[in-house]
């Protein structure tokens, strides 16, 4: 049985390009003060199981023009049968995109060698350089920040697409901060800057920060850039 507590029927923004479902995955093993699905995160007991075979059901019906599934959370990776849902949703004919913290190289590197997926986005919380500032930025006083490393050699190393991503929180990161992130992921690599929302943040005190002006967020595109060949600003 999979535990899915959420469904998108049709999004045309996790997957650029692609139409695509977006599934839900219940927990996650960070902390984010600015996270904006603290529900999913804390109480996901409150909210109820998601069928597999309604979504079966949409995604057959509309598979003329869905291109394939997203699979989001919360933390994907923390589910042993990840591998068994990726797996379902590619007998139906469909790409699979995965959303992680990277926090499970193993996992992500099994999903990869089984061919289970077809794109991977990768969170970069804040600089591996900084294992302080990471902990900040995760919520956590205890992280290893080698997993953390191993997955982005992985992503930088495998034959399938992948970005990294970063949201960038007034407070938390800087401009230098973006500059050290895109120094660690290597030029090839495809790197996105999200703004940050201040709606329903896991930390109550990050619902009233006002986020940064899009004219900021694409200076700090602009500085990666020297880094990254592929920098876009999303949100």
């Amino acid at each position: 049985m999979f535990n899915i507590k959420g469904f998108i029927k049709t999004s045309l923004v996790d997957w650029d390009g692609k139409i695509t479902s977006v599934i839900f995955l219940p927990h996650c093993n960070f902390r984010c003060p600015f996270c904006h699905n603290k529900d999913l995160v804390l109480n996901p007991n409150e909210f109820e199981n998601i069928s597999i075979e309604g979504i079966d059901s949409f995604l057959l019906e509309n598979r003329d023009f869905i291109d394939g599934v997203v699979i989001t959370g919360g933390e994907p990776t923390l589910h042993e049968n990840l591998p068994d849902l990726c797996r379902h949703f590619k007998k139906l004919g469909l790409l699979v995109k995965l959303d992680t913290n990277g926090s499970n190289p193993e996992m992500l590197r099994y999903l990869i060698k089984q061919k289970l997926v077809d794109y991977v986005a990768m969170d970069i919380k804040a600089p591996v350089s900084d294992a302080k500032k990471y902990h900040i930025s995760a919520g956590l006083d205890n992280l290893d920040i080698e997993k953390i490393k191993k997955s982005i050699d992985i992503l930088k190393n495998t034959n399938i697409e992948s970005e990294f991503r970063t949201t960038v929180v007034p407070g938390l990161h800087t401009v230098e901060d973006v500059i050290e992130i895109s120094k660690s992921i290597g030029k090839e690599s495809r790197f996105i800057l999200q703004n940050f929302s201040p709606k329903n943040t896991l930390d109550d005190k990050f619902t009233g920060i006002k986020p940064y002006q899009r004219e900021e967020l694409e200076k700090m595109a602009m500085a990666a850039k020297k880094y990254v060949d592929n920098v876009k600003v999303r949100g």
